[in-house]
């Protein structure tokens, strides 16, 4: 809004308009962003709590394992859907600084309006099962999924389309090699609509303990911005190479917009982690790790960067193969358990990390992952 209130000056007062041209420049709109988006969720955060606090909207945490249960009490009746306040920074930072005639903004905006709804139904009928006595405990998983699944569609489609003129987009991206694999319109629509159901879920999951999800998913925000940014750029002012021809990696025009987009991300988790940090006012909820799960895989599909996203989300990685290799341990050994809880963060609790110590070294490894993610593109 902002950029183009900007140029409607410059073409109508002329040179008196271009005093401040660094408005327009997108590091300098990044930059903003994430300054916007973090004093939004402050200044929002203490009346949303109120307000969940009013509504008892409380977390409840139940688990099958009596010691976990016994180290979670303490959190018993905190606020939580808390990721109203990201969601809600997010989407004003981007409308104020985004170019809003990008079509990848479009769809950025679609996914935190869409997955958050769904993160917000599933909460708001957990949360209020007791209280209200209904005998539904949140959103059914296939619900949960074909909801999913529908927003994945719709993205896969629209951004085929906008793929259409863009070789680079179109082929599939291994790190350590140069050259891109074709792909098939199908195959393309398959994996971009479980991908993102599936990075939205593995956040999810994530979302377990004060600070984990939203301290990692501001890593991979902040990692996700540079590449947006050397996907779409030139590496001068009136170059002709890229940044994407100097590193081998896909050159996709216009998504350096995206990075307005992760930095508004980036700034919203700062805002929310004063909230959030041990111990928590307030906690994510669905209705935040939902979103945010799925616009770091929207992220990851633009750049075509899927299977570095594996690295840099490193963490949510873990959580995700620790919860599919318990499951599938345990029905194959017919009820043993190959950690002591699922997802891991819970496993390296029980064994004696305090939450703060599982928190900021989980940290650290987001920080590792995200480093080695980068390093993999100058290899290349």
């Amino acid at each position: 809004m902002i950029y183009y209130l900007l140029e409607f000056l410059q073409e109508t007062f002329g040179y008196s308009a271009r005093a401040l041209p660094g408005f327009q420049n997108l590091l300098f709109r990044c930059l903003v962003a994430l300054l916007t988006s973090l004093v939004i969720a402050f200044l929002t955060g203490p009346k949303i709590i109120r307000w969940l606090v009013r509504m008892k909207i409380g977390d409840r945490p139940e688990f099958h394992h009596t010691a976990l249960n016994e180290l979670m009490r303490e959190r018993a009746n905190t606020p939580t859907m808390g990721g109203l306040m990201i969601l809600l920074a997010i989407i004003g930072s981007v409308v104020l600084w985004a170019r809003l005639d990008n079509p990848f903004i479009h769809k950025a905006l679609f996914i935190i309006v869409w997955f958050g709804g769904i993160g917000a139904a599933d909460d708001w009928l957990k949360l209020t099962a007791k209280t209200h006595h209904r005998s539904r405990n949140g959103l059914r998983a296939w619900e949960k999924l074909l909801f999913q699944f529908g927003g994945a569609v719709l993205i896969a489609m629209f951004l085929y389309s906008d793929f259409a003129k863009i070789e680079d987009a179109r082929m599939f991206w291994l790190p350590f090699y140069k050259h891109g694999i074709p792909l098939a319109q199908w195959v393309f629509a398959i994996m971009v609509v479980l991908y993102i159901s599936a990075t939205s879920n593995a956040v999810n999951l994530t979302d377990g303990m004060d600070g984990l999800a939203s301290g990692c998913i501001g890593i991979v925000a902040a990692t996700l911005i540079i590449l947006c940014y050397l996907t779409s750029e030139k590496m001068l002012p009136a170059g002709e190479r890229t940044w994407a021809s100097y590193l081998l990696i896909p050159h996709v025009p216009e998504t350096g917009e995206l990075s307005v987009f992760f930095a508004a991300i980036a700034g919203a988790i700062l805002g929310f982690l004063w909230f959030n940090c041990h111990p928590a006012q307030v906690f994510m909820g669905d209705i935040g790790s939902l979103p945010l799960g799925a616009a770091v895989g929207y992220g990851a599909v633009v750049t075509r960067n899927e299977i570095l996203l594996f690295i840099i989300g490193g963490v949510f990685v873990m959580e995700l193969m620790s919860v599919i290799l318990q499951v599938g341990y345990f029905k194959y050994t017919g009820g043993k358990r190959l950690f002591r809880c699922a997802p891991i963060h819970h496993h390296f609790h029980l064994a004696g990390w305090s939450e703060p110590q599982v928190v900021v070294r989980f940290w650290l490894l987001s920080a590792g992952f995200a480093a080695l993610a980068l390093a993999t593109l100058k290899i290349r």
